[in-house]
């Protein structure tokens, strides 16, 4: 038989456990604290997976049926589907790797300037960005890439003879991607340079010092100092930042239109066009087409927590 653990206090003494109605009783005003919390949890996060179980019926205004797998496999045989599936990741990952990029070099062109009020003012500048909402944000890029003559873009590039006539970028699937991407480096790239110059600010002196004395210059100091320190930090915003790969939605919806489909449409605005643009909507089907992407993001969460416990010793959940 196993001996029963026994708990003790830093001198080796046993602390004796109060019987678990006792605690309850004694620590009873900081359940009812809880209990607010616990109830928000169950409602907002809990009670609407039970609408999983509508992922196997054929649920319509007028029809309740079970289909069992029949959701999933003409979601699989769905051209439309694995486009959006396609264009999710692509958008998402190359986003992720390009505004992970702005932010780490604008951090470190911050990190070297000495003058204090330029750099907090710069600083500013590039971080108000992320308190738009993405309609505003679509609202304002919308009137500066207009074809008219409102848009500010197409008409500097026609003064300067760059441009003959008007180009509708937001319209046009070649150019709809690469300014998807430049607004998404305008908007979150401000965001970025704080956890990195975080990071920055926590470099000890005497590495830069050592660096000086061995004759480095400025440039060998970024490369040699400054980078390797930041690399680890990188790595674990990328990581983190993956799990999250499959929740594109506002930013997309709020630019993208019926002539980018092909290039623009991802699996949240696949599910919100079958959803409320469909004459009859299937939501039993759209439900399937959530749930696998609630799987694939589960099992890119769990790569990432692995990931994470091989690049920094512990885990993200």
């Amino acid at each position: 038989m196993a001996a029963k653990k026994i708990t003790t206090t830093s001198t080796g003494a046993p602390i004796r456990k109060k019987p678990l109605g006792i605690r309850i009783k004694n620590n009873l005003g900081y359940y009812f604290m809880f209990l607010p919390v616990f109830v928000f949890v169950i409602l907002i996060y809990y009670w609407p997976m039970l609408g999983i179980r509508y992922a196997f019926y054929d649920l319509t205004i007028d029809k309740f049926e079970f289909v069992g797998l029949r959701h999933f496999s003409g979601m699989f045989a769905e051209k439309d589907f694995w486009r959006a599936f396609k264009n999710t990741l692509q958008i998402s990952v190359t986003k992720l790797i390009i505004t992970t990029a702005a932010s780490v070099i604008i951090s470190v062109f911050l990190n070297e300037m000495g003058n204090l009020i330029a750099k907090k003012t710069i600083q500013t500048v590039i971080y108000l960005p992320h308190f738009l909402s993405w309609t505003v944000t679509a609202a304002i890029f919308t009137l500066f890439l207009s074809p008219s003559t409102t848009g500010v873009i197409n008409e500097t590039l026609k003064s300067w003879d760059v441009l003959e006539k008007s180009i509708d970028f937001l319209h046009k699937k070649e150019w709809w991607r690469p300014i998807f991407y430049m607004i998404n480096i305008w908007k979150e790239t401000g965001w970025g340079t704080v956890i990195f110059l975080a990071t920055l600010s926590g470099i000890n002196p005497e590495l830069y010092e050592a660096a000086d004395i061995d004759g480095a210059k400025r440039l060998q100091k970024i490369w040699y100092v400054t980078v390797p320190a930041l690399a680890n930090t990188v790595i674990i915003v990328l990581i983190l930042n993956l799990a999250k790969v499959l929740n594109l939605f506002e930013s997309v919806f709020v630019l993208y239109n019926t002539r980018t489909y092909k290039v623009a449409d991802v699996i949240s605005t696949y599910i919100y066009r079958k959803t409320f643009q469909s004459a009859i909507p299937n939501y039993g089907y759209t439900t399937a087409v959530g749930l696998f992407k609630s799987l694939v993001g589960c099992m890119l969460v769990l790569t990432c927590n692995w990931a994470s416990k091989k690049v920094r010793g512990r885990g993200i959940i």
